[in-house]
């Protein structure tokens, strides 16, 4: 799973990240989680993300991620930025 938004600080960010590893099917391999580089690669960090997997924005997370071969890419993303702001990150990962 990659995840879009929710980094440190983010009540919304910590809940989708519970929720989706509760049966243990689901990893979080990748993030763009905040519009500022510097706190997505502290979130990212603090996960135990590789930095090559931590991203300053969700476009060049998306476009990296396609990069990947099909087995090492994200298989789906987790957006959570606040509602008004999911269209374009969600037409991109399309």
């Amino acid at each position: 799973m990659g995840m879009i938004g929710g980094g440190i600080g983010s009540f919304i960010g910590a809940v989708h990240r519970m929720a989706a590893t509760l049966d243990n099917e689901i990893e979080l391999v990748c993030g763009a989680f905040s519009s500022h580089p510097a706190r997505s690669k502290e979130s990212g960090l603090r996960w135990y993300l590789p930095e090559s997997r931590i991203y300053g924005s969700f476009e060049e997370m998306i476009l990296r991620e396609k990069e990947l071969p099909e087995g090492e890419r994200m298989d789906f993303v987790s957006i959570v930025t606040p509602n008004h702001l999911h269209f374009l990150p969600a037409k991109l990962a399309l």
